[in-house]
């Protein structure tokens, strides 16, 4: 299932969202332009390899950040950005600029532990926003249930564009994500893929978050 829009609209500008997408696609055109060699070597310092979080016994913090602003390739960041775009507005919308950025970032650090305590021995450097964004989409499934996600689905050899709600569309994201984490453990330090703790561990973060961020409406005085 691939989301193409959700049918509520914003009533600010989501300055912040717009931000994140603008970083994410300049960092990923620096990153493309170094050249393949240097490219991996950019990506190993600044990505998140769980080998050596464990090994500087979690002495820096730096890539848990960092990573976030890192794409393996044009899909993987096209595919992030579109689910940032999405969601991220309206979630902005409900917390507030501040707050919604101090989610996005809480969110993905959250996700990095949840990668680096379930896969620790890994040697291969996790980047992607799609922590961060999956503590976005999982303070929109508490926020906006009764949304409808316009939704791009293949049936049989023939694809359909449906209205799904949005409880719907992220509860089987969730446990798509559940079923292929666990399926992922015992995995090899030395295997790639795709950080589905990551994804899970950040939702899980948002769904916390999300409810302890948003803007109370301030006392009158009489």
């Amino acid at each position: 299932m691939i989301p193409l829009r959700d049918t509520i609209p914003s009533a600010t500008v989501p300055v912040v969202t717009r931000a994140l997408i603008t970083a994410n696609v300049v960092t990923f055109l620096y990153q493309s332009g170094l050249g393949h060699a240097a490219g991996e070597t950019f990506v190993r310092t600044w990505g998140l390899v769980p080998r050596h979080v464990h090994a500087d016994h979690l002495s820096s913090v730096t890539p848990f950040f960092t990573s976030m602003f890192l794409h393996g390739g044009w899909m993987h960041l096209l595919g992030n950005m579109l689910y940032l775009h999405i969601f991220g507005d309206n979630v902005e919308d409900r917390l507030g600029h501040v707050r919604f950025l101090a989610l996005y970032l809480v969110g993905g650090l959250i996700a990095g532990v949840a990668q680096v305590a379930f896969n620790p021995h890994s040697s291969v450097p996790m980047v992607g926003a799609s922590g961060a964004i999956a503590g976005v989409t999982g303070a929109y499934f508490l926020f906006f249930p009764h949304a409808r996600i316009v939704t791009l689905v293949p049936i049989f050899i023939f694809l359909q564009i449906v209205e799904l709600p949005a409880v719907f569309f992220l509860l089987v994201w969730f446990l798509f994500q559940l079923l292929l984490g666990f399926g992922s453990l015992g995995a090899r330090a030395s295997e790639g893929g795709v950080a589905f703790w990551a994804h899970i561990g950040g939702f899980l973060a948002g769904m916390a978050l999300g409810p302890l961020l948003v803007r109370r409406p301030r006392a009158v005085a009489l």
